[in-house]
């Protein structure tokens, strides 16, 4: 296991605003639709990992931020799935924590989780492998946590489209539409080829604009 503190990080993930990118990307009426759309692709894939056909069942959102995508989650999951969270920013869990009560939220690090070998049936990571210096550590340390047979639900921006989506509402113009904070730019493409080899076989992909979800299931 990579030790958190070992790692040269050029993340600041305490400057960055997570709620972000479920607020203000949320806000008016195409805010809203693409949002949901977001939601309705993550739904879709764990449809078609049939994990929740199962019996009790744990699951796990890793990066949580300030808790609204744990929210979403929770309401599109059935009751017997046990769902936990964790953030990184010590400031935003108990925010999480207040918006989910009936979730445990942990403040621990994607690459050093606090959780045994083979914990979870389901594994969430929304929104958090482009801003990580070390993606592939990450991934390595969520396959230990992850059970044989478990699956990763995955999303990530779409670029170069999310630039763009950037510019034409004059957001980052200084930046060429790239967002503060995403160290990692990935098409769907290079996004599949990356957890194919850093993680375990892509099974099937949604892409809501502007988004890649990914649907990989841990084989071994």
């Amino acid at each position: 296991m990579f030790q958190h503190d070992d790692l040269q990080l050029r993340a600041k993930p305490e400057t960055e605003d997570f709620a972000h990118k479920y607020t203000e990307e949320g806000q008016g009426k195409l805010g809203r639709k693409l949002l949901d759309g977001y939601f309705r692709g993550v739904e879709s894939l764990v449809t078609a990992s049939g994990v929740t056909e199962q019996g009790k069942i744990k699951a796990i959102e890793i990066g949580c931020g300030e808790g609204f995508s744990t929210e979403r989650l929770r309401d599109m999951l059935p009751n017997h799935v046990e769902l936990y969270a964790s953030e990184y920013v010590a400031s935003l869990v108990p925010k999480a924590q207040r918006r989910n009560p009936s979730v445990i939220v942990t403040e621990e690090s994607a690459y050093e989780t606090k959780h045994a070998d083979n914990s979870f049936d389901l594994i969430f990571l929304l929104e958090v492998l482009e801003h990580l210096d070390y993606p592939d550590k990450a991934l390595a340390e969520l396959r230990r946590i992850l059970k044989p047979g478990g699956w990763l639900v995955l999303g990530v921006p779409r670029e170069p489209l999310w630039c763009t989506l950037n510019m034409a509402r004059g957001k980052y113009l200084t930046h060429f539409g790239n967002t503060p904070g995403h160290l990692n730019r990935w098409s769907t493409f290079m996004l599949k080829r990356y957890i194919n080899r850093h993680f375990a076989p892509v099974i099937t992909s949604r892409t809501p604009l502007p988004w890649t979800q990914l649907l990989a299931q841990k084989t071994s």
